[in-house]
C-alpha cells in the first residue's frame, strides 16, 4: 500500500468541497451515475472493436447499493474499470480538470450557486466529499490480472494498494455523513430520496440503475437484514420519445448528461428522419461558450448511437468545424455496430445526415433570430465568431450563415444589425456594403476612412472578430451587393465632377509627385481622396492588399510576408496639406520639408492604429518640430 499526497490545489479543493460550497449536493450521486454510464458505454465500444477483450458484457448495469445500518452507500458499475495508471492519473491527481481554473472560477461566483461548475471542470468525483467522511475505489480494467483500491478521507493524503479479487468495473463506495437540515444535507441512506435523484437526474440512462437496500430486521435490530432491489429509471432514450411526451427539466437534464454542463440549453432541437434512410438525433445549443472553443484541442459536441447503442464520442464526421459547439446524440438505424472514423469519412448515409443536420441547425439559428431574439442575442454573443468560420469552410451554406449573421454597425452604437436590414437602409445608388475591420469599435469609429461616409450619411459595418479579417476576402456579395472596406480601393461616394477638380489635381500635381518620391519606401502612391473630411491623410490599400491586421496574423503564426506598400491619401482641404502644397511652391527647402512628410505618413499610420517602421525617428522628429514652433 502506498500513502501519497494531493497537489496543493487539489487539497484546496477537497477543503471548498467538504465544507459544503455547493447549495444542492445530490450533484454528487447524479456525477458518479453518470460516470458509470460512461464505463458502460465505453465497455461496450471496446468489445466490438476488440473481439480478444476477456470482457463480461452480458449484463450490464448500475447499482445503489445501501447500508442503512453502516450509512454507506455504494455506486457499482461492471463498466469499463481502470487500470493502476488510470486511477493514479484520472483520481489520484486532478491536474487534468483545470483546477486553477475552477478555483478562479469559483471565486468570481463566491455569493452565487456553483454546483454547475463540478461538470463544467471535470471534478465530479470529488463533489462525493460533499456528503461522506471516506470514500473508497475500488476498480479493475478487463485487461488487468488485479484491480486497485483507492481511498481517501480528503484530508490531504489518499492510499492505493492492489485489490486482487476486484471485479470487472468500478465501484466507489462512500462513508455517509449524518443527515443534517440545516447544513440542507439529506438522508442519502434513504432509498427514497436516492429514488427521487434518480429519476430527476438520470431517468433516461439506457442502462436499468438498480436500488438495493439492506434494511435491519424488526426488533432489536439483530438478525438477518432484508433486501430492496428494483429498476428505478425507465430507461427510455429521449431522443426516440415524441416531444410531447417530453418535458423541459428532462430535456435540460440529458443535455447536462451528454455536455458535462451544468448550465440549461439555450435551445433544444429535436429531428427524425424516415425513409430509406432512418435517424433521429437530439441536438441542443449551449448558453455558454466552452473554454475551449478556440483551443486546438477543442472536441465536438455530438455523439453518435447505432439503434441505441454508443458508438463514439465527439463524431466529428456529424457536424462541421464552425458547429463544433452543438451538443446532443444522433442515433442512426442502418449503421454497422463496427462503424469506425475512416469508415465514417466515406459513408454517403453519415454525408446525407451531416448535411441535414446542419440546415437544421441553421434553420434554428434563423427562428431564434426572427422568434426568439433574446436567445439569439446570446448565440451570437457566445459562438459568433465561430458560425463565422462557416462562410470560409461550408460554400454550400454560406448564404444561409450569412442571412443569421449579425454585426455591429455606425448605424446603432448598442444594436446589432442583419445584413438584411443593412440592405434595407442603403441609400439609392449605393451599390456596395461597407465595412471596415480592426481591434475594436472604438479603433474602427476613431478611423479617418470613416470620416466622409458617416458625413453624408453612410451605414459601415464594424467587423472586430478575427475572423471577419478572412471571411471579407472570400465572400464576393450579399443579394447582389457587393462587400467593400472602407480602408482599402477607392470609395465612390457618388462625388460630382466640378470645375475646379481639374485645377485642384494641377496644382497639387507637384506635391503628390514629390510626396511620392519622399516616401518611397514607406508608399506606394501618394493621391487625393474625397474620404477625408477633419483628417489631413490616411493610409489604404489596393483592393486586393493583405490588410495590417491580417499581416500581423500571418507573422504571429510564423509565416514571412514580403513587405506590402500601401497608398497615402491626403485631404486637399486641410490647412496642413495645403500648406505644405505652398511651402513646396514656394521653393522652400526639400531637405527641411522632408521630416513633414515622414511626420504625415506616420501620424496616418497611428490615427489606423498601425505600426510605426521606426517609433524612435517618429518620436525625434516630432520632438523637434515641437520645439522649432515654441
Amino acid at each position: 500500500m502506498e500513502t501519497l499526497a494531493f497537489q496543493s490545489e487539489a487539497r484546496q479543493l477537497l477543503q471548498l468541497m467538504i465544507h459544503s460550497v455547493y447549495s444542492n449536493k445530490d450533484t454528487f450521486l447524479r456525477e458518479l451515475v453518470s460516470n458509470s454510464s460512461d464505463a458502460l458505454d465505453k465497455l461496450r465500444l471496446e468489445a466490438f472493436r476488440d473481439k480478444e477483450l476477456d470482457a463480461d458484457t452480458d449484463n450490464p448495469r448500475i447499482s445503489i447499493e445501501v447500508d442503512r445500518v453502516e450509512r454507506t452507500l455504494t455506486v457499482r458499475d461492471n463498466g469499463i474499470g481502470m487500470t493502476r495508471e488510470d486511477v493514479v492519473g484520472l483520481i489520484g491527481t486532478i491536474a487534468k480538470s483545470g483546477t486553477a481554473e475552477f478555483l478562479k472560477a469559483l471565486k468570481e461566483r463566491e455569493g452565487t450557486s456553483s454546483e454547475d461548475l463540478i461538470g463544467q471542470f471535470g471534478i465530479g468525483f470529488y463533489s462525493t466529499f460533499m456528503v461522506a467522511d471516506q470514500v473508497t475505489l475500488v476498480t479493475r480494467h478487463p485487461r488487468s490480472a488485479e484491480g486497485v483500491r483507492w481511498e481517501s478521507d480528503g484530508g490531504g493524503t489518499y492510499t492505493i494498494d492492489t485489490a486482487a479479487d476486484a471485479p470487472q468495473g468500478t465501484s466507489v463506495t462512500l462513508k455517509l455523513k449524518p443527515a443534517d437540515a440545516d447544513d440542507r444535507m439529506p438522508d442519502y441512506a434513504d432509498p427514497a430520496t436516492l429514488r427521487g435523484i434518480i429519476k430527476r437526474y438520470a431517468d433516461f440512462i439506457t442502462w436499468p440503475i438498480t436500488i438495493v437496500s439492506q434494511k435491519p430486521s424488526e426488533g432489536d435490530g439483530e438478525g438477518e437484514d432484508s433486501a430492496e432491489d428494483e429498476v428505478v429509471n425507465s430507461r427510455k432514450a429521449l431522443w426516440a420519445r415524441p416531444q410531447s411526451e417530453v418535458t423541459e427539466e428532462e430535456y435540460a437534464e440529458f443535455y447536462r448528461h451528454v455536455s458535462h454542463d451544468w448550465n440549461k440549453p439555450l435551445e433544444t432541437i429535436s429531428l427524425k428522419a424516415e425513409g430509406t434512410f432512418e435517424y433521429q438525433a437530439l441536438l441542443f445549443i449551449p448558453s455558454q461558450a466552452p473554454m475551449d472553443l478556440f483551443m486546438r484541442e477543442r472536441k465536438r459536441g455530438v455523439q453518435l448511437y447505432v439503434k441505441r447503442v454508443f458508438i463514439m464520442d465527439d463524431c466529428e464526421e456529424l457536424m462541421p468545424e464552425y458547429l463544433r459547439f452543438v451538443k446532443g446524440v444522433v442515433d442512426a438505424a442502418d449503421l454497422s455496430l463496427n462503424v469506425s472514423r475512416e469508415i465514417l469519412q466515406q459513408d454517403r448515409q453519415i454525408e446525407l445526415m451531416r448535411r441535414r443536420l446542419v440546415k437544421k441547425v441553421l434553420a434554428t439559428f434563423k427562428s431564434m433570430a426572427a422568434d426568439r431574439q433574446e436567445n439569439y442575442a446570446v448565440l451570437w454573443r457566445e459562438f459568433g465568431a465561430a458560425i463565422k468560420e462557416g462562410l470560409l469552410s461550408d460554400t454550400d451554406n454560406r448564404d444561409a450563415i450569412l442571412a443569421v449573421c449579425s454585426f455591429a454597425s455606425t448605424n446603432d452604437a448598442e444594436k446589432a444589425t442583419t445584413l438584411a436590414e443593412y440592405v434595407e437602409r442603403m441609400h439609392d445608388g449605393q451599390d456596395a456594403i461597407y465595412y471596415m475591420t480592426g481591434d475594436s469599435r472604438t479603433a474602427v469609429e476613431n478611423s479617418p476612412h470613416l470620416e466622409a461616409l458617416l458625413a453624408k450619411g453612410y451605414e459601415v459595418l464594424i467587423l472586430t472578430d478575427p475572423i471577419d479579417e478572412m471571411w471579407v476576402g472570400a465572400v464576393p456579395q450579399f443579394q447582389g451587393k457587393a462587400f467593400q472596406s472602407v480602408a482599402k480601393g477607392e470609395v465612390d461616394l457618388g462625388a460630382e465632377e466640378d470645375a475646379d477638380t481639374e485645377q485642384r489635381d494641377k496644382d497639387f500635381a507637384d506635391l503628390l509627385a514629390w510626396l511620392t518620391e519622399t516616401l518611397a519606401d514607406q508608399v506606394r502612391e501618394v493621391r487625393l481622396t474625397s474620404r477625408l473630411t477633419s483628417s489631413p491623410a490616411c493610409v489604404v490599400g489596393d483592393s486586393f492588399d493583405l490588410t495590417p491586421t491580417l499581416e500581423k496574423m500571418y507573422r504571429a503564426m510564423g509565416q514571412e510576408l514580403p513587405q506590402v506598400k500601401r497608398i497615402l491619401e491626403l485631404n486637399p482641404q486641410h490647412p496642413l496639406v495645403d500648406g505644405l502644397r505652398a511651402a513646396l511652391a514656394e521653393d522652400r527647402d526639400r531637405a527641411e520639408l522632408a521630416p513633414v512628410a515622414e511626420l504625415l505618413h506616420g501620424s496616418a499610420l497611428l490615427a489606423e492604429g498601425g505600426d510605426l517602421p521606426d517609433p524612435a525617428r517618429f518620436a525625434r522628429t516630432l520632438a523637434e518640430h515641437l520645439r522649432r514652433g515654441l
